[in-house]
């Protein structure tokens, strides 16, 4: 099998729109939090979110092209093009018979759903003629930041969306690097978007009861693993990564940020919603991941937790990771308590800290939890409050998805 390296990566979160400032952000602790502006939320059971701050797409895209692209595609656009560029790749310079082997897997949870309220809203507070948008369709599908991304570039390889729910992006890069490893494609783009902080979804999600609804204090709302956490944060953005077979990579003079050592995928088959309390499908994406390295327990550095913050699932997903490592202490640290849940895009923002890490050598923290819960198996240190040096050679990152969706995924240092 061909290894597989991270030449790149591009970011646009609730605390920052370049990988720079976002890691920046990660380090000092911030949460990204706050009440929410893209609609009148005062009616709705949750008033906050962590949206993303000073995006505007016309910054980036032509403006005859943006009114084609939904919100999660735009995003998808701009964190590509940082990959890109910290990649040192520049496709309009790159034969076309070269192009034939870059591909892109893009995902998202929830695709175009912004459009398609604004598209319902316009139909029924008219006369009842439908008068769609023309570009409605491609505009919603959630394959088509995929599609948008190999078109921008001329790109002939691979191309796909993958959909596992808060999954979807740690499910992209595992597929991507995949393709690799069999020879399929020599560079992949890979990684997720979500631009979903919208009336339906954040009404959802309240009936669900699964966000938090700590409307008094949105910058501690999301505190994972704390006795008294009470649902999730709802976040938004997009995160990319560069994908390529190692030779190639070493050939051309890249800087390889990681390696992708390994990726476990699997379905605790147990409930729409919830998780089961053995951590069963965490468990087993994480041992396949470390199986597929041919790595040890013992030789990671932390795991970056899914740990949204609601009730069970941080408990299931604790005694997952307890089952796996055993007697081995291992640290733990919940990214979300800063970023909130991007959905979709978690899995790829969480791998652009997992990949800083590596490179830094630290664990960031994990803010707003003051009393971890008794429920959480002895052996995990939560990292909380400020950063932890270390000596990381491995770090595991975690994601999971409404539907029993697994993804692991372990990153090596380069």
């Amino acid at each position: 099998m061909k290894r597989v390296a991270v030449t790149g990566m591009g970011a646009i979160t609730p605390l920052g729109n370049t990988v720079k400032d976002f890691w920046n952000s990660i380090l000092a602790g911030k949460s990204g939090a706050g009440y929410i502006t893209k609609f009148d939320a005062s009616k709705f059971k949750t008033q906050f979110a962590c949206e993303v701050k000073g995006f505007n797409g016309e910054d980036f895209i032509d403006k005859k092209e943006i009114r084609k692209y939904d919100l999660f595609t735009q995003y998808a656009i701009v964190a590509a093009d940082e990959a890109i560029r910290q990649a040192g790749l520049d496709f309009a310079a790159m034969p076309q018979t070269e192009r034939y082997d870059v591909g892109v897997i893009w995902a998202s949870g929830n695709g175009g759903i912004g459009t398609f309220e604004e598209q319902l809203r316009e139909f029924h507070s008219g006369d009842g003629t439908p008068r769609f948008n023309p570009f409605f369709i491609p505009k919603m599908i959630i394959d088509i930041a995929a599609g948008v991304l190999s078109i921008r570039y001329g790109l002939h390889g691979p191309n796909y969306a993958t959909v596992s729910a808060c999954a979807s992006s740690n499910t992209a890069i595992i597929a991507a690097a995949d393709t690799i490893r069999l020879g399929k494609a020599t560079i992949m783009i890979a990684g997720g978007s979500e631009a979903a902080l919208t009336p339906s979804s954040i009404g959802g999600f309240n009936a669900a009861q699964a966000l938090s609804k700590n409307n008094a204090d949105p910058y501690g709302a999301s505190r994972p693993f704390d006795k008294n956490r009470d649902g999730f944060v709802a976040g938004e953005g997009a995160g990319a990564l560069i994908l390529e077979e190692w030779e190639h990579a070493i050939a051309r003079g890249a800087t390889i940020y990681a390696e992708i050592a390994g990726g476990g995928m699997a379905a605790d088959a147990y409930h729409l919603t919830g998780t089961p309390p053995d951590g069963l499908g965490a468990m087993l994406g994480m041992r396949r991941a470390l199986k597929e390295a041919g790595v040890t327990p013992k030789s990671v550095g932390y795991v970056n937790a899914h740990a949204t913050s609601t009730g069970l699932g941080d408990i299931s997903e604790a005694v997952g990771i307890a089952t796996v490592f055993g007697q081995i202490p291992i640290a733990v640290t919940a990214t979300k308590s800063m970023t909130g849940h991007l959905l979709g895009a978690a899995g790829a923002v969480e791998s652009i800290i997992s990949i800083m890490s590596l490179n830094d050598g630290v664990i960031p923290p994990t803010i707003n939890t003051v009393t971890i819960d008794e429920n959480v198996p002895p052996g995990i240190e939560i990292i909380l409050g400020k950063p932890k040096k270390a000596a990381l050679n491995y770090v595991l990152n975690n994601t999971f998805g409404f539907g029993g969706h697994t993804a692991s995924t372990l990153f090596k240092k380069a």
